[in-house]
C-alpha cells in the first residue's frame, strides 16, 4: 500500500462522554477496580456508548451484573437523555426483589445523568450504594469497556454496510445481547454463558 501512495482508512473509534463537569453529587469509587462479586446483585456496572451509522447515532446503556457479567437491562435510544438512565435501572428493578438491592453497589462514570439528583434518590430509595470512577479514568469502569469493546468488535466494526437503518442495527444489538446473556461462553465461567453460569451457581 505505501508503494502505491494508499493510506489505510481509519476509523474514528472516539469513545462517547457524557460528563459535563460536577453539575451534581459525585459518589465516591467504592470499586477500586475490583471488578469480580461473589454473588448475583452484589455490583453493577453501567455506561452509555455510542453507535454511528453512517452519520446517524444511536446510543445503549446496558446494566452489567458483576457476578457472572450478564447484561441485566439495557436501553437503546437516539438520545443520550435522562428518559433512558431512567428506564434502563427500571427494568432490572422490575425482575429484582427489592430485599436483593440492598446493599448492592451500583458503579458508573462520572456522567451528568449519573449526577441527576431524581436518578440518585432511587437509588437511595431502593438502599443501593452508588460509586462512581475517578474523573478521566475510564478503566476504573474496565468491566462496561471490555464489554463495548467485544460487542462492537463482534457486530459492528467493519461490518456497518450490513446494517441499511438504525432500526436494522437496534434489532442487531438487542440480537446480539441475547446470544451474549444465553450462548455466548466464557472461560472465566467455566466454559458457560452468563446465564447458564448464575443458574449453576444457584443450584
Amino acid at each position: 500500500m505505501v508503494e502505491l501512495g494508499l493510506k489505510p482508512l481509519k476509523r474514528n473509534r472516539r469513545k462517547y462522554s457524557s460528563y459535563k463537569g460536577t453539575v451534581g453529587q459525585i459518589a465516591d469509587n467504592l470499586i477500586e477496580r475490583d471488578f469480580d462479586a461473589h454473588k448475583p446483585n452484589e455490583k453493577w456496572y453501567t455506561d452509555v456508548t455510542e453507535f454511528n451509522l453512517r452519520g446517524e447515532k444511536i446510543y445503549l446503556s446496558p446494566i452489567i451484573d458483576g457476578f457472572n457479567q450478564e447484561v441485566v437491562s439495557h436501553n437503546i435510544s437516539k438520545s443520550p437523555n435522562l428518559e433512558q438512565i431512567d428506564d434502563m435501572p427500571n427494568k432490572a428493578f422490575d425482575k429484582t426483589d427489592d430485599k436483593d438491592l440492598e446493599n448492592l453497589i451500583f458503579h458508573s462514570d462520572q456522567g451528568w445523568q449519573y449526577q441527576h439528583k431524581s436518578y440518585q434518590q432511587r437509588l437511595k430509595n431502593k438502599g443501593i450504594k452508588q460509586s462512581m470512577s475517578r474523573k478521566g479514568n475510564s478503566m476504573d469502569n474496565g468491566l462496561m469497556e471490555n464489554f463495548f469493546r467485544i460487542l462492537k468488535t463482534e457486530m459492528f466494526y467493519d461490518q456497518e454496510d450490513k446494517y441499511e437503518t438504525l432500526d436494522d442495527l437496534i434489532k442487531a444489538i438487542d440480537d446480539y445481547i441475547n446470544y451474549y446473556n444465553y450462548d455466548r461462553i466464557k472461560v472465566k465461567l467455566k466454559g458457560l454463558s452468563p446465564i447458564n453460569y448464575r443458574l449453576q451457581s444457584s443450584n
